[in-house]
């Protein structure tokens, strides 16, 4: 019997991941929901509105750090688009009726359009999008944008009680990724509104700059968290598609829980010395 070389393994290896990965893309599209299929559709819109904006900041330039900038429609629609794709999509593997899916599913993308179209409105008047009341119309999209935040807490919120109660389906693996990702998913929220807290603690002293300079001290730690709902769940689908053993994709998924949950407290201590 000829034994296969390592590196035939590694080719066929190669050729097997884009193939499963693909594969359970193409089933996951084809049993979808109307309203999961249009939460795809709006998230890539919000994806291609932040690439839009990097380009715009490419050629016209300007600062790509503080309160007015480029950055903010680029991170924002990339973020919000990326996030409203996996929420979707993790969303699957939770039980819940189709009516409240649906529900949950709608305020979330509307909302997710209502942040990103804030901030790129501020962006392209050229003012800041948080903690800006210079004018009636910045006063409304700041308030917009807090609403937006308040919303965004209580529909994750509700999924995540889901995930955590355990009526989630898929095996073992999936679900300790379910609940590590929202649960992280929780962290993000929870340093965001820290952040939003603080801005308009110093807004309200007369610290408006201090508030520009300083409000955004979490932010590492609240983009790294924001994203685990996707990444964990990604990688127990992945490890099944592959067809690895469940106790291998447990303890894998287990050893990348840890190591997720190390990189944000790093995060957090990097950003509360600096």
């Amino acid at each position: 019997m000829t034994v296969p070389s390592t590196a035939a393994q590694d080719a066929g290896t190669a050729r097997t991941v884009p193939r499963a990965i693909l594969g359970r893309a193409r089933a996951h599209w084809a049993g979808r929901r109307r309203i999961e299929r249009l939460c795809h559709v709006v998230g890539a819109v919000l994806i291609a509105s932040g690439l839009f904006h990097f380009g715009v900041f490419l050629v016209r330039g300007g600062p790509w750090e503080g309160p007015v900038s480029w950055r903010k429609p680029t991170t924002f629609g990339l973020s919000f688009g990326l996030t409203l794709i996996s929420i979707t999509w993790v969303a699957s593997y939770l039980l819940l009726s189709p009516r409240v899916r649906s529900w949950l599913l709608g305020v979330f993308a509307a909302d997710c359009v209502l942040e990103v179209a804030g901030i790129t409105v501020q962006a392209w008047r050229h003012v800041p999008s948080h903690f800006d009341t210079e004018t009636p119309l910045s006063t409304a999209i700041a308030m917009s944008l807090a609403f937006g935040g308040a919303v965004l807490i209580v529909v994750l919120g509700a999924l995540a009680v889901t995930a955590f109660r355990g009526r989630t389906r898929g095996p073992a693996d999936l679900r300790l990724a379910l609940r590590a990702g929202f649960g992280l998913l929780m962290v993000g929220l929870a340093t965001g509104a820290a952040m939003i807290a603080k801005g308009e603690v110093l807004i309200r002293s007369g610290h408006r700059q201090e508030a520009y300079d300083t409000a955004g001290s979490l932010k590492w730690v609240h983009g790294i968290t924001l994203h685990a709902v996707l990444v964990l769940p990604a990688l127990a689908v992945l490890l099944n598609a592959l067809g690895r053993p469940p106790e291998r994709r447990y303890r894998a998924v287990a050893a990348a829980t840890g190591l997720y949950a190390a990189a944000a407290v790093v995060a957090l201590m990097i950003s509360l010395v600096r």
